[in-house]
């Protein structure tokens, strides 16, 4: 079958070439129109609860992760030099396209009573657009006793101080983000420059921005230097320029298809699909290797076979190369197919997962690596029979010396020392088992940066000096209209919640209606900052008066800025009330305890009497037959008062993450399952399924292990390696089986001949493929993410490992198998 394959490839290579030659075209044309995504939420499935929650969360209230910030820490704020350049940038980064609002002293108000009207107004601290010494240090006395601003705006134990900036949600995730960021960055540099100070700029927007650009070069980078190196490897391994340009040809057409597809599928680039197209150079050079390879050494043998010399007649010289491909595509088709099939398997199970973006991975990668293997199937054969025979240069590296000799190694360790090569793999899955049970799974939103990288030190700034800048979200829904500013018994429990999380070094002081009426009740009592407190119940009808907040009034009445604030923390009904405080980048081993505290103890203060009636019902139970009890038990006092919902980016994050390791870890078991029964399909025997699966398994167990010796933590980008890797290990295991097979009957069935003749005949193939593959993993190894860093030296180690483990165990398992079944088979005659 495969024979008449090569022949039909190389009778129909002129089409097969130009319908390829088109289809590339197209690719690179529609995959010109490919633009990057800015999304980050799709790691969690719509359908989920917790994103069901967050989308209700925006519609209500507006996005949570828009907020850049910008702070520094200096005891010449209120300097007039230093304040008046402050507030100029300030007034400058308000006119920024897609600028919805800045957050900063220079804009911070304070709260008049007037007693004519009953009301409150807000009036603005800093009035002018340039100070005086002496006027501002009026105005700034009035600003810091506003407690409203402390901990908020500024940290007068540290003298840190903060201006935040609110990016309009659909700029945010548009390609103008970048140019916001760029915009905001080149200001604040010039004004540090001009004041001599170091600002610090984070926030959501910021760090994600940051990271999405950076990987992007960074990939761009990478394919470049995956291409050239390949190439250099090639040149290197085969003496042949044509045959270098040739393969270099297969994968840049494999990656314009692979843009190509995400145009037809209608995906963006997002920060897991832009690792796809390097992959595919690493995939698709040992395509390249494998079938020129066999090419050369089938021309080899056929140089030999007529003692050297070749005929003088084209016609026949032709023949000759003809008999040569052909015999390529027959004995490297079948094992090319199957080899790509593993590697897409490895990758096309993300596809089935719930994730978006594991799912627009796994299709694209998976699809594209079949194409890879068409791909070289047509233009592999195809080009070679318009190009010269091979000459004497180009098949020398098959009788390389030194590899064969290696090769002479490899074949008397797995003849002679099988049980010590046992032992010392038996060793390393002792030592990497008990490093699997020192695996951590955690993750942080900022930890793929270096510790060293400003980006993570300037967020460390801010969890210093204000206790972090990650959102969270609490929800209190108290099932009743104007329940959240008429209920004075629900303002004191969301007060002491408030409390509470303050307490914690995790989380900054929280804002929500009970920051505004304290500083409504300062502002009735003439600007006391000792009665910036929570009003009491015999005060809220009057404070309510002065905020306009009657049950038909629609809206809060008070003007301005303040008017604002009050509002973003209601429901239009004014039934939801929302806390939002900001927190440390912890991690996602803490986040959950700190959530699962800050959830119990809002239970406890809003529902308190129904969570102790729900356990006198339970104690009930025990006692009471379901009919009595049915009959004692008041629905009324089980419901409810309130409803809890925490929410945000820090939650989606911590779910997203758990959702894609989850995804991966399951991915990877149903890849190993198909990629079984791929291989049971081609060996059909279930001695050689078991003796091509642990060469395989245990390269993933030593990875897994050298992870928890090293504390390499689990997380999306070390899952990853485990499935990256399998997909390109058993490849080599197929080729070497593939091979073994088709030598078995040359042999006369003699097992321990058939290996000693794989060895040789594939071993250098394997070796200069393996060699291809960590080269073009280990460039991962100089990208500055974390994440990108362990999938390149992770991944090369594994590939190192299964090269052994394939080239040394997988020869001596089916030289042990097949004696014994020899011995089994003796015994019972």
């Amino acid at each position: 079958m495969w024979r008449k394959l090569g022949k039909f490839v190389l009778q129909y290579r002129i089409p097969l070439l130009i319908l390829l030659a088109v289809s590339t075209f197209l690719m690179a044309y529609w995959g010109k129109n490919v633009k990057m995504s800015y999304e980050f939420s799709r790691a969690i499935p719509p359908q989920h609860p917790t994103n069901v929650t967050f989308q209700e969360f925006r519609k209500k209230f507006g996005g949570d992760g828009n907020l850049y910030v910008i702070g520094l820490q200096t005891d010449k704020l209120f300097t007039e030099k230093f304040f008046n350049g402050y507030a100029h940038l300030n007034d400058t980064l308000k006119k920024i396209t897609g600028v919805e609002s800045v957050i900063s002293i220079p804009d911070a108000f304070g709260l008049l009573k007037d007693t004519a009207t009953e009301k409150l107004k807000a009036v603005k601290v800093f009035t002018q657009k340039t100070w005086t010494q002496s006027e501002l240090d009026s105005a700034s006395s009035v600003f810091l006793s506003l407690p409203f601003y402390k901990g908020l705006l500024y940290n007068p134990d540290t003298k840190a101080f903060l201006m935040g900036i609110r990016i309009n949600d659909g700029i945010m995730n548009s390609p103008k983000r970048n140019e916001i960021t760029s915009t905001i960055r080149g200001l604040a540099e010039t004004f540090a420059a001009e004041q001599n100070e170091t600002l610090h700029l984070s926030g959501l927007p910021f760090i994600r921005t940051e990271m999405s650009t950076r990987i992007a070069k960074e990939m761009q980078l990478f394919l470049l230097a995956s291409v050239v190196l390949s190439a250099l490897i090639l040149l290197i391994f085969f003496r042949s320029i044509s045959a270098t340009i040739l393969s270099i040809s297969v994968v840049i057409i494999g990656v314009l298809f692979c843009v190509g597809t995400m145009y037809l599928f209608k995906y963006d680039i997002t920060l897991l699909t832009a690792l796809i197209p390097p992959l595919i150079v690493v995939i698709g050079i040992p395509n390249c290797i494998y079938f020129l390879n066999k090419y050369h050494s089938s021309w080899q043998d056929t140089v030999k076979r007529l003692g050297g010399v070749l005929p003088t007649d084209k016609k026949a010289l032709q023949e000759l190369k003809k008999e040569a491909l052909v015999n390529m595509v027959g004995r490297m088709g079948v094992v090319t197919l199957f080899c790509n099939l593993a590697a897409a398997i490895g990758f096309a199970v993300f596809g089935f997962t719930a994730s978006e973006i594991l799912s627009e991975f796994g299709v694209i990668a998976g699809i594209n690596i079949m194409l890879l293997f068409f791909i070289s199937l047509v233009l592999i054969p195809g080009v070679l029979s318009f190009l010269p025979v091979p000459k004497k240069r180009h098949t020398r590296y098959l009788d390389n010396k030194r590899l064969n000799r290696w090769l002479d190694r490899l074949e008397r360790w797995c003849l002679n020392h099988r049980r010590l090569i046992y032992g010392v793999t038996a060793v390393l899955l002792a030592a990497s088992v008990i490093g699997i049970f020192k695996l951590k799974s955690v993750g942080y939103m900022v930890d793929d940066i270096p510790k060293s990288d400003k980006v993570y030190t300037d967020l460390k700034f801010f969890e210093k000096n204000f206790r972090g800048i990650m959102p969270l979200e609490i929800v209190v829904d108290t099932r009743k209209k104007q329940g959240a500013v008429r209920n004075i018994g629900n303002l004191t429990k969301m007060d002491e919640l408030s409390g509470y999380i303050a307490s914690m070094p995790e989380m900054a002081r929280p804002l929500s209606i009970i920051e505004g009426l304290k500083f409504a009740k300062q502002a009735f009592f003439d600007g006391d900052s000792s009665n910036y407190s929570m009003p009491s119940d015999f005060m809220l009808p009057g404070l309510v008066q002065y905020l306009n907040m009657r049950p038909d009034s629609g809206a809060v009445n008070t003007g301005g800025a303040f008017t604002k604030i009050l509002s973003s923390f209601m429901d239009s009904t004014k039934q939801q009330a929302r806390i939002s405080v900001n927190m440390a980048d912890v991690g996602t081993i803490e986040l959950p305890k700190i959530l699962d505290k800050i959830r119990n103890k809002a239970e406890v203060l809003f529902n308190e009497d129904s969570i102790n009636y729900a356990r006198e019902v339970d104690s009930l139970k025990k006692v009471l037959p379901a009919a009595e009890l049915a009959k004692q038990v008041d629905s009324t006092k089980l419901a409810k008062k309130a409803d809890i919902q925490l929410t945000g980016t820090s939650i989606t994050f911590l779910e997203g993450s758990k959702f894609i390791i989850n995804g991966l870890k399951e991915s990877i078991f149903y890849a190993f399952l198909l990629i079984s029964l791929c291989m049971l399909y081609l060996f059909k025997s279930v001695r050689i399924l078991i003796c091509s699966l642990i060469p395989n398994v245990i390269p993933l167990i030593i990875t897994a292990g050298v992870m928890g010796w090293s504390g390499v933590p689990l997380k999306p980008s070390t899952v990853l390696v485990f499935s990256v890797a399998l997909g390109i290990a058993i490849d080599i295991t197929i080729r070497f089986l593939v091979n073994y097979k088709q030598e078995l009957p040359r042999q006369a069935n003699n097992v321990r001949e058939t290996v000693i003749e794989t060895i040789h005949s594939t071993g250098i193939s394997i070796i200069y493929t393996s060699m291809v593959l960590i080269a073009g993993f280990v460039i991962f190894c100089f990208s500055g993410f974390g994440g990108t860093f362990a999938l390149g030296w992770l991944t090369s180690l594994t590939l190192v490992v299964a090269t052994f483990t394939n080239l040394v165990l997988l020869p001596a398992l089916l030289i042990t198998v097949n004696r014994k079944k020899k011995d089994k088979q003796s015994s019972s005659s």
